[in-house]
């Protein structure tokens, strides 16, 4: 079963930062998969929503690469749009990332992810973390077991 055949009956899906990153900076493991998602998601078939955050999380390497087109493209594509609502990191985000640090190891960046996933009503949040796998108030999708393992 694939990524969207999972996403199907879920909406809307919180996007973390690596899902961005994999996809623009082409990592050769997760380009289909996130092919597969965002063609889902460009259809109209699953809303999306990502925090403001995630720009600034992806605009650091390409600003100590000194790579404007890299950091254009981010800048391009984490705007709100028709298929992705980008959410500023509200005073409610900051409380309920204050209380899931206060119950978790959670880093900051990743608790700002989850309490803005679970304050915009996200039924999914798409990652590459496999820390933020232990919450259950929110179903945690992880991109590598989407990922076909080819052995030689």
């Amino acid at each position: 079963m694939g990524i969207t055949d999972t996403l199907q009956p879920i909406q809307p899906i919180y996007l973390d930062t690596n899902v961005f990153i994999y996809l623009l900076e082409m990592y050769p493991k997760f380009v289909p998969v996130l092919t597969d998602l965002f063609s889902f998601i460009d259809s109209g078939h699953l809303p999306a929503v990502t925090s403001e955050l995630t720009l600034a999380e992806t605009l650091v390497k390409p600003m100590m690469d000194n790579n404007l087109g890299l950091q254009n493209i981010y800048q391009t594509i984490l705007k709100t749009s028709d298929i992705l609502q980008v959410v500023p990191v509200s005073r409610q985000v900051l409380l309920e990332a204050a209380k899931l640090r206060a119950t978790s190891r959670l880093k900051l960046p990743d608790a700002i992810h989850l309490a803005t996933a679970l304050t915009n009503h996200c039924q999914a949040l798409i990652t590459n973390d496999s820390l933020l796998k232990n919450f259950t108030d929110i179903r945690i999708v992880l991109l590598s077991d989407f990922v076909i393992n080819e052995t030689y």
